[in-house]
């Protein structure tokens, strides 16, 4: 199987950063959305994020205007109908995800395969939603898209041989580097990160330390490139609490379960970067 036109469903900030990445690897795109103001936004979000690569020497000024010229956006799941390959990107709901899933197996072509950029559903689960559940897989992109060099591939209970090589080959193709991982809640990404967030939460929570103490001794102690506490709210607050809830359900351990402070802040709106607020203060996106 070659791909060469992909969709992306979902264009906020992991969306758009995979839509740029397929279209910098020269691949024709479509990225989808139900909103067109968050298409506008993601569109002028990939033209600056290839203003920087210009800047730094990494892509020539035509360069960038090729990529953008590669990206078409629409909120139609119908236009994905000839679409090799389709990557879904919207909200961690397994519910949503699996509605979707459904609907994208009426639409698309036969041979193409549909991909979850999810961080911990099951793809078992989502490939039961289709008629082609050997050809759903699990690839779960790191954020920032298009700067992050992993790829988690996932591959469900009957995913074929034959669809993780073509998602291998095109990890290779993005310039990433592929890593399976068996079908389990969290993955191996989520399930070492999340537990570690979480707890870092509990430790503010008891007042242990503050928010800059507890993100320092984890960057000059443990050589981390940026504290949990500062991740967490890059990752978006909200999303942090679905996957430990998924890591609670699915596992069943006690260790798993969200801290009180998050879910209150997820309640009261403090999502992170994106709201503007989270455990630090940022501009609103």
């Amino acid at each position: 199987m070659e791909v060469k036109s992909v969709g992306v469903i979902g264009a906020g900030t992991m969306g758009h950063g995979i839509a740029q990445t397929f279209a910098q690897a020269g691949f024709s795109v479509q990225l989808v959305d139900i909103a067109q103001p968050v298409l506008d936004r993601a569109r002028a979000a990939i033209a600056a994020s290839l203003g920087k690569f210009v800047e730094r020497g990494r892509l020539a000024a035509t360069g960038r205007d090729d990529v953008l010229g590669r990206i078409s956006t629409t909120t139609s799941l119908d236009h994905l109908a000839g679409a090799d390959y389709i990557v879904e990107a919207i909200v961690e709901q397994a519910d949503a995800k699996r509605a979707l899933f459904t609907s994208l197996d009426a639409i698309a072509k036969a041979g193409a395969i549909l991909a979850s950029n999810t961080s911990s559903i099951s793809i078992t689960t989502l490939g039961a939603a289709t008629k082609r559940p050997d050809r759903v897989i699990g690839m779960h992109f790191m954020n920032p898209v298009p700067l992050m060099p992993l790829v988690e591939l996932i591959r469900g209970q009957v995913t074929s041989l034959e669809s993780m090589r073509v998602a291998s080959e095109l990890c290779r193709s993005l310039g990433k580097t592929a890593v399976e991982a068996a079908d389990y809640p969290g993955f191996i990404a989520n399930r070492i990160l999340m537990p570690m967030i979480n707890e870092a939460i509990y430790t503010v929570m008891e007042g242990v330390g503050t928010p800059e103490a507890i993100d320092t001794v984890m960057k000059l102690g443990m050589n981390h490139p940026m504290g949990p506490l500062t991740l967490a709210d890059f990752i978006g607050l909200d999303v942090c609490l679905a996957v430990l809830n998924v890591l609670h359900d699915g596992l069943g351990d006690p260790k798993y379960r969200p801290c009180p402070l998050l879910r209150r802040m997820v309640a009261a709106g403090r999502l992170g970067r994106k709201s503007g607020q989270g455990f630090y203060p940022y501009q609103p996106q």
